[in-house]
């Protein structure tokens, strides 16, 4: 700290603190389109050129560029293979050699979740330059979030084919699709990503509870998307009304009657973590039990006992629970995962789905990169095969 003549403390600002206000003070009123020229104009002033945003597509595969005035356009860049694929998995910026300086890649991080990569080109690069350009793309991404409820320019940019009405309500109702937080990390995936009709989840953070609901409304089309749509609804709410845990399908079950035929349902699994002591607890309505992963193995399924889906009027259910070790994870998955198969065929079933996690999970990454390369792993294996939704939510522990 810098003392002033009187001995007080110097507020004149610094060049660090005058770029990043640049930004700040104009995001209030910022036009979601005009975004790109802010940055455009702050990289500028580190004597950076042709900066790119580039944005992580529906089907977690490729990051494709924001056309935005101000910003460099280009083709999509595949997520696996290339430098900003490798700073996007890593949350790490990724720096290259180039015939005319340094590309230089950050990653664009909001509240836990990552948004995608800015990329950008300078001479030379000093350990000045990363710490500036690594602030920038931190409050970038976090203006980024905060635009994408005013525009559909992000949207536009995510998707590489058209998508159905009842996809567009369920990628409406999610949550990010990952949060990264000191003593717990959350990523999930949802396939087919513009098809997807009944698999949805939601999770929340509230202090020291992880709160997570992961469901499977019957059918497809606008009448399987409509039915998550009112059990996740219901699910927020009961657990804003912090109920407890056995309470909340009572909630969920009786909105999904009352609004739709008898024979309509919804498998539901609902879960609480104590992110401070590792204690799990879950009730289950007769949706495919979770997988335990300790040491990058499968340890086992926890089986519990279950009620009815909700809409059918089951019982209260029974509350599980397990401690966890740090480090352990919790793979939940909805049953097109695993009944997948060719007509005439085997479905691929549990124990290839066990493999397969064992064999990611060797890798040793973010519980975001493993389930990405689970899921698209897995529905390689399934012969790219997508008549059912096939979703995955990985929790870990981080004690």
């Amino acid at each position: 700290m810098t003392v002033g003549p009187l001995g007080e403390s110097d507020r004149s600002e610094s060049f660090g603190e005058e770029l990043l206000g640049g930004i700040l003070d104009r995001a209030h009123e910022l036009p979601p389109h005009r975004v790109g020229l802010v940055v455009a104009e702050t990289v500028g002033r580190l004597g950076g050129r042709n900066p790119q945003i580039l944005l992580q597509d529906y089907q977690q595969q490729r990051l494709v560029p924001l056309l935005s005035e101000g910003l460099t356009g280009g083709e999509p860049l595949s997520i696996d293979g290339s430098d900003a694929g490798r700073c996007f998995l890593t949350s790490l910026p990724v720096e290259l050699a180039t015939a005319d300086g340094v590309r230089v890649h950050a990653p664009l991080l909001d509240g836990g979740d990552q948004a995608g990569v800015l990329a950008v080109t300078l001479d030379t690069v000093d350990d000045d330059d990363r710490r500036l350009l690594r602030r920038i793309a931190g409050l970038v991404g976090e203006l980024l979030q905060t635009k994408n409820g005013h525009t559909d320019l992000l949207f536009r940019t995510r998707r590489s084919e058209p998508m159905n009405v009842a996809a567009e309500i369920q990628w409406s109702l999610l949550p990010p699709l990952t949060m990264t937080m000191p003593r717990v990390a959350v990523a999930g995936v949802l396939e087919p990503a513009y098809d997807v009709a009944g698999d949805s989840f939601d999770y929340a953070l509230n202090g020291d509870t992880l709160h997570l609901a992961m469901i499977d409304a019957m059918g497809h089309g606008l009448d399987a998307a409509t039915m998550a749509t009112v059990a996740i609804g219901a699910y927020r709410h009961a657990r804003r009304t912090s109920v407890e845990l056995s309470e909340i399908y009572l909630f969920m079950d009786r909105a999904v009657a009352e609004q739709f035929a008898p024979d309509h349902f919804v498998t539901a699994q609902m879960m609480r973590l104590d992110t401070t002591t590792g204690r799990l607890q879950w009730v289950n309505a007769g949706h495919p039990a979770p997988v335990l992963i300790r040491e990058h193995r499968v340890l086992g399924r926890l089986d519990s006992p279950t009620t009815l889906p909700v809409g059918f009027g089951g019982a209260q259910p029974q509350v599980s629970s397990v401690m966890l070790e740090p480090g352990d994870r919790v793979l939940c998955f909805t049953d097109g995962l695993i009944e997948e198969h060719e007509s005439g065929q085997e479905q691929f079933g549990e124990d290839q789905l066990i493999d397969w996690v064992n064999q990611l999970e060797k890798t040793d990454r973010d519980v975001r990169a493993v389930a990405r390369d689970l899921s698209h792993t897995l529905k390689r294996a399934r012969g790219e095969a997508t008549s059912d939704d096939a979703t995955l939510v990985l929790v870990e522990w981080r004690g």
